[in-house]
């Protein structure tokens, strides 16, 4: 004998979709963890102090090798001091092209990078959350301003994907099922 469909049990396709979806997500409600301890696990502080605003958002590009703008400008005081958003590892920190870079490895393949930031750390210096990295050159913007990317394995994401300001997507129904 066949198994009852979803729609003979009352369960909405809707709600299946919702399920398999944070499932393959991992998502903390699929792992058993707590939402509380996901959102600590990618809560990272803001690098610079002062009010939030960003002068330039995270474009995403067509492609890996497309135009787009691989992060976030933030409004920054001139010679602000950066600081680390996590606990981490200095991945590099030097001069690439015609402004001085600082990378922090957070491990499991994420990579923060900060730019125009001069730094006194040398590569494999241990940083730790709220830490001073470096202090902000100009260059970057036309007001100070300093540039913030991420790379999850190799691949640009949105800063705000860990400093917060991106709203959960969730899905709804479209229509109502028969």
């Amino acid at each position: 004998m066949a198994s009852p469909s979803l729609k003979q049990r009352g369960i909405p396709a809707a709600a299946v979709v919702l399920i398999v979806l944070a499932a393959l997500s991992g998502s903390p409600s699929a792992a058993g963890a707590s939402p509380d301890a996901a959102a600590a696990r990618y809560a990272w502080a803001w690098p610079v102090e002062g009010p939030r605003q960003i002068l330039r958002p995270y474009i995403a590009p067509e492609t890996p090798y497309a135009a787009g703008h691989r992060g976030i400008d933030i409004a920054a005081a001139p010679a602000a001091a950066v600081r680390s958003p996590a606990d981490g590892v200095i991945h590099f920190s030097g001069f690439v092209v015609d402004r001085y870079v600082v990378s922090i490895d957070h491990g499991a393949g994420l990579i923060s990078s900060f730019e125009p930031v001069l730094s006194p750390l040398a590569n494999g210096t241990v940083v730790h959350r709220g830490e001073p990295i470096g202090a902000l050159q100009s260059g970057h913007c036309r007001a100070p301003c300093l540039h913030v990317g991420v790379r999850l394995h190799g691949q640009y994401v949105s800063p705000l994907n860990y400093l917060g300001g991106i709203a959960h997507s969730v899905l709804l129904p479209t229509r109502e099922l028969p």
